[in-house]
């Protein structure tokens, strides 16, 4: 992703939506594999350290999120975004095949390009206040989620390593 050739049509270009591009490109594309076309970001080094990791990646993309409602992404975009995180969380939590699907699905970058879709399209709504209440219920429900997925894979373990002696 290109952060100096982004333009959003709609709206002036803001320095929140400039910052949702840099962090954006520094969670999913900052780093390039060497000898490959591959790119990936700090999601996929985040989610080597378990619960923190995913708990900062998740934290990082809701911030994302919040800010594209206040930028005016209409209610079913923003709903679109969460479901992408949620998937992103959910699967990023699973050890080693979590990270290689942080490292290909990138959460983050979906969500920008469907932003700016959404603001070619016309679609852009002015300020999203309305729904910045449910945008960070959502956050809260999926984190909760997340914290009791986590709970259970460790409790899990726990049981699997107590088995062992």
């Amino acid at each position: 992703m290109e952060t100096a050739n982004t333009h959003y049509t709609r709206t002036p270009r803001t320095e929140s939506l400039k910052w949702v591009d840099r962090v954006t490109h520094l969670m999913d594309n900052q780093f390039r594999l060497p000898g490959t076309n591959w790119r990936f970001g700090m999601d996929p080094i985040l989610g080597l350290f378990p619960v923190v990791g995913d708990l900062a990646s998740f934290g990082v993309s809701a911030m994302l999120i919040l800010t594209m409602a206040r930028h005016g992404a209409s209610g079913k975009m923003v709903t679109l975004m969460l479901l992408n995180i949620a998937l992103d969380t959910l699967f990023g939590s699973i050890p080693i095949l979590g990270n290689i699907f942080d490292f290909a699905f990138k959460a983050n970058e979906r969500n920008v390009r469907m932003l700016r879709a959404h603001y070619e399209e016309g679609k852009y709504q002015g300020s999203g206040k309305k729904i910045i209440i449910g945008v960070i219920i959502g956050i809260i429900v999926i984190g909760i989620l997340l914290l009791w997925a986590l709970w259970e894979l460790l409790a899990l373990a726990y049981q699997l390593v107590q088995g062992w002696f």
